[in-house]
Order: C-alpha cells, then sequence, then structure tokens
C-alpha cells in the first residue's frame, strides 16, 4: 500500500468565523486544531496566522508561536508557513523564513483571483527562493498557471532551488486554473517532462476538493490537500465541524483507493526532510 502524504491547511487568508465558526485564528486556536488534525491522520500542516481583527498577518512573532506548539505537540509533522501575498506587504511575505519551518509555499508566478491580483514578480520570487534555499526549507511551488512550472524549472537552472521540489497544482480559484481533470494531466505530463524528480498533489478549492483528491489518488500522487482554508463545508447544507472532519475524509478517500495515510516519518522521507 503506497504511504499518501495528507496535508491540512487549517486557516488560510481568506475564511473567516462568520463562514465557519471552526476556523482557527489564534495560534491557541491553530495549534489545537492542528493537534486534532494530527491525530486524525494529517502529517503536513500548511500555516498562514492572522490578526486579532482575522486580518492576514505576517507576525514572526505569532508565525513562531504556532510552529513552537506543533512541533511541541504534534511530534514529527512537518510545518509549512505560506509566503502567499493575499493581505501582506509583498517586502513581508518572507519574514518568518528564518524560523527555519520545514517546508514553505512558493508561488512563481501571477494570477487572478476573484477580487485582486496575486501578484509575484520575478524578483519577488527570486528573493523567497533565496531565503528558503539559505535556511535549507523544502519548497512546495504553487502552481496556478501551465506557465507557473516553468517558473519553478527557471529556478533550478539558475540554481536558486534544488531539482526535487514538492508541486502542488491548485484548481478551482474563480478566475484561475479550473478544476477540471483533463487539465490535471496537462499539468502533470508538463511537470514530469521539465522536473521530472518532483513530487507532487494538488488542493481543490470548496466544492472541488474531494473531486481533486480523487484525482490526485487515482494517479498515485504522493499526498491530497485538505483542510479550512480550501473549503469550509462538507455538503452544501452543512459546515464542516473541523479540520480533523475534513482530514478524516481524506483519510477515508485513501483507503477507498487502497492507500494507507503516510505517518509523520513516512511523510518526511517521500518529501526528502531530516526525520
Amino acid at each position: 500500500m503506497k504511504p499518501v502524504v495528507i496535508a491540512v491547511a487549517i486557516t488560510g487568508s481568506v475564511p473567516r468565523k462568520r463562514d465557519n465558526p471552526a476556523v482557527p485564528i489564534t495560534p491557541a486556536e491553530q495549534i489545537e486544531s492542528t493537534h486534532e488534525a494530527f491525530e486524525a491522520g494529517a502529517s503536513l500542516v500548511h500555516i498562514h496566522v492572522r490578526n486579532d481583527d482575522e486580518t492576514p498577518s505576517s507576525s514572526p512573532e505569532r508565525f513562531a508561536m504556532v510552529q513552537e506548539g506543533v512541533r511541541k505537540h504534534c511530534p514529527g509533522m512537518i510545518v509549512q508557513f505560506s509566503t502567499g501575498g493575499r493581505g501582506r506587504d509583498p517586502s513581508q511575505r518572507g519574514s518568518s523564513l528564518y524560523l527555519r519551518p520545514d517546508m514553505a509555499s512558493l508561488s512563481t508566478g501571477s494570477v487572478n483571483f476573484p477580487t485582486i491580483i496575486y501578484e509575484n514578480s520575478a524578483a519577488l520570487v527570486d528573493e523567497l527562493a533565496g531565503k528558503m534555499r539559505e535556511f535549507s526549507i523544502r519548497p512546495e511551488i504553487e502552481i496556478f498557471d501551465l506557465s507557473h512550472i516553468h517558473g519553478a524549472r527557471r529556478l533550478i537552472d539558475q540554481g536558486l532551488m534544488h531539482d526535487s521540489p514538492h508541486v502542488q497544482f491548485v484548481m478551482g480559484v474563480k478566475n484561475a486554473m479550473p478544476a477540471q481533470e483533463h487539465l490535471l494531466d496537462l499539468l502533470l505530463a508538463e511537470t514530469r517532462r521539465i522536473i521530472p524528480k518532483a513530487t507532487w498533489t494538488a488542493a481543490g478549492i470548496g466544492r472541488n476538493q474531494s473531486e481533486v483528491m480523487r484525482w490526485v489518488l487515482n494517479r498515485g500522487g504522493d499526498g491530497v490537500r485538505t483542510g479550512l482554508e480550501d473549503n469550509v463545508r462538507i455538503t452544501k447544507d452543512r459546515l464542516a465541524q473541523s479540520n480533523a472532519e475534513l482530514v478524516r475524509m481524506a483519510a477515508a478517500l485513501c483507503a477507498e483507493f487502497g492507500m494507507q495515510v503516510a505517518r509523520p516519518s513516512e511523510a518526511r522521507v517521500m518529501l526528502g526532510l531530516p526525520s
């Protein structure tokens, strides 16, 4: 049985408690929610932090608090910081990387979002990639468009990133890459052609979450992603009770496809991280 890494994106920068009261905002809430998800089978946590008014934050202090709590209560769990740009000053998006999380997200190009342009200039991408290399952080390349795969290849060719990054295809964001199965095949084929050593996963946004996980598992992907950042509902009429509930659903899908949920030690080997 092939192990599959379950990543849980606990908070994000968009969902608010008015959307789902279970969205964890404070560091204490984030630590507790991550621990519940860890117990349910998640071996990687994707972390954003928020201000007390729920707006996105780049506070190194808050990132440090969450990381410390996760490492204390979730032994071996992979900690991944977001360097995403919604609501954050570009100059501060890499300000917490000195804390040396295991991984960090890295978008290699710009893309339209529903209300903003998610801007990732070449200079900013190079800066973030350089900091990740400096602090021995494994990047997760966020692919919103076919050209972003080639942006990752450029970083490899420039020596700013090793040749085996973890790649995540993000599908279902309005105005960006639609959640359509044939597009996943196209993205995966191009990644395998120009970054053959990459590990990969995909994230389905909103109602696309479970369907995209099925596509990934059917293709033998290295991981799946779930969590309240991407999807606050179980069904159209019922909110998710917690990140842990979404993780349990992901674990059930893994079993349905004859795959086992990776333990943290297995996930670290799969993603090339220290044990």
